[in-house]
């Protein structure tokens, strides 16, 4: 993964008498290659890779404002399978991204999925966390994705792509999620994480501690642990 060593310095060879380099005779309209201006910068993810800074989506909306910007991942590029997806519409759920991933043939090509939701509104925060079996599948994933508006409900909104940090693997959200308060009993399973082998989804592992319950306002009272009482869960049932 890490970059090839540079190749040695040639040696100079011996001082010639200077050439005027002869103008090429005209032939119409050239057209100079154009270079990147020191603002603008290439797409895809080596171009996204390190730096984590908030900027402005295609939307005109913050990225700062649509989840927390976490640092950049430190694995190398060529290593790195966990990517995020932002800009997503707020009134799309779990069902509805899966529908999307499995629409654009990603049907068994990611083993961990999360669209966090906001436990008050019950809307989803707009982003989500999406690992890849393979960091083969990257680029392809983000041609997609990067500028995505295909969605399944009228919406403006477009989206992008940026990696996944400081987190990234299989193995480091497992770890990350499976003692999480988004995994306690009082949580709808449409609000957690989910684990998948082949495109089916997988039993999460077990915690290995105690989860608490989140601390949200009123969480508990809207959504009692299963096999509790409550005006809310009876009507559920």
């Amino acid at each position: 993964c890490s970059d090839p060593p540079s190749p040695p310095s040639p040696q100079q060879p011996p001082s010639q008498p200077a050439q005027t380099q002869q103008p090429l005779p005209s032939s119409g309209t050239t057209t100079p290659q154009r270079q990147l201006s020191s603002t603008e910068q290439p797409r895809g993810p080596t171009a996204a890779a390190a730096k984590g800074k908030p900027g402005k989506s295609r939307g005109g909306v913050s990225r700062a404002s649509e989840g927390d910007l976490d640092p950049a991942p430190d694995v190398p590029i060529c290593a790195r399978s966990t990517v995020m997806l932002r800009n997503l519409p707020n009134n799309y759920n779990r069902r509805m991204l899966l529908e999307m991933l499995d629409s654009e043939g990603y049907t068994g090509k990611f083993d961990f999925l999360y669209l966090p939701i906001d436990f008050k509104t019950r809307a989803c925060l707009g982003y989500a966390f999406v690992n890849l079996i393979s960091p083969s599948l990257v680029d392809g994933f983000w041609k997609i994705f990067d500028g995505y508006s295909n969605w399944a409900i009228p919406s403006k909104k477009v989206a992008y792509v940026s990696w996944c940090g400081p987190h990234q693997g299989y193995e480091a959200h497992v770890g990350r999620y499976r003692n999480s308060p988004v995994m306690h009993d009082s949580v709808p399973d449409e609000y957690r994480p989910i684990i998948l082998a082949d495109g089916v989804r997988m039993p999460f592992p077990p915690p290995t501690k105690k989860a608490r319950a989140p601390r949200v306002r009123n969480f508990m009272r809207r959504h009692p642990p299963s096999g509790s009482s409550g005006r809310q869960h009876q009507e559920k049932a």
